[in-house]
């Protein structure tokens, strides 16, 4: 089976240690198909703290997103040549929270050396992250509020064309799931998830099956089968696979479960993406 990983963090990502130069070297050793870099870049962070009005900047984890971005993207950009002929390695970036500063974000795709970009959303406007919320203290119906408030900003993503691939849809389960052992039933947005992908199909933009969940106690993809052969019936062509690691012992983490979800959904090849443009590699 060949393996690939386009969904990665090192160093230059807030939440993440891993080396960069230790990163390369595990996925070449891996002999990954291709490889991508996409440390965090959230938009609504996008400039130093002083920026923010002082009551909002607890909404945001970190600031100064701009030289984490800029710090990424040139120690790719080197490695990338470093590595020639040796791995097929991806410049991206992970970029968070798009209608929160489309600005940034439109800084963000005028940079050449960037190869792929995903389009996340952790967190919903006027909301911390979804990994910040104390679930315990919100009624079911406070819980499906915020839902339907993050299925209505990706549909508003999925309208831009401000990215490539949409990351982890359903990232918002995993905490109320992982830590309060709340499982919601999300097929009340079926319809509004539908539309999501339909957008998506017709922009010729694709989604990632992010195996991280598995790993980390959730349990399944993010999104699962159901919502990949959606993607599929919705038109959708292109899927990616990432891991979503943030430490070097997980790049290409389950990366064979995501091939099978897609391969079962109706996919036949997946997805890398080399100057904004998407390759495709045949699911043996």
């Amino acid at each position: 089976m060949i393996l690939m990983d386009c969904h990665t963090h090192t160093q230059f990502s807030v939440d993440s240690e891993a080396d960069i130069h230790l990163c390369v070297k595990r996925a070449a050793e891996l002999g990954l198909a291709a490889y991508a870099i996409t440390d965090h870049c959230e938009c609504n962070g996008w400039y130093k703290e002083e920026h923010y009005p002082e009551e909002e900047r607890y909404l945001r984890e970190s600031f100064d997103y701009a030289a984490d971005f800029e710090g990424s993207v040139s120690a790719v950009t080197a490695l990338k040549e470093k590595w020639a002929g040796k791995l097929d390695l991806i410049c991206g970036v992970e970029l968070g929270q798009i209608l929160h500063d489309t600005d940034a974000a439109k800084i963000v795709n005028a940079d050449k050396r960037v190869d792929f970009i995903i389009g996340s959303v952790h967190q919903v406007m006027g909301e911390q992250d979804f990994y910040f919320l104390d679930y315990e203290k919100m009624t079911m119906d406070e819980i499906y509020g915020l839902l339907e408030r993050y299925f209505v900003e990706v549909y508003e993503t999925s309208r831009t064309d401000l990215f490539d691939v949409l990351g982890h849809l359903t990232y918002c389960l995993r905490y109320m799931k992982q830590r309060n052992g709340i499982n919601a039933d999300i097929s009340r947005f079926d319809d509004i998830i539908a539309d999501i992908f339909r957008n998506l199909a017709q922009n010729g933009k694709g989604i990632e099956i992010n195996t991280s969940g598995i790993r980390q106690g959730y349990g399944d993809c993010f999104p699962s089968l159901k919502y990949v052969k959606l993607f599929r019936d919705m038109g959708g062509e292109i899927v990616t696979i990432g891991s979503d690691s943030h430490t070097v012992e997980d790049i290409a983490a389950n990366s064979a479960d995501g091939i099978s979800i897609a391969r079962e959904a109706g996919f036949a090849r997946l997805a890398y993406f080399k100057e904004r443009k998407p390759y495709f590699v045949e699911i043996e």
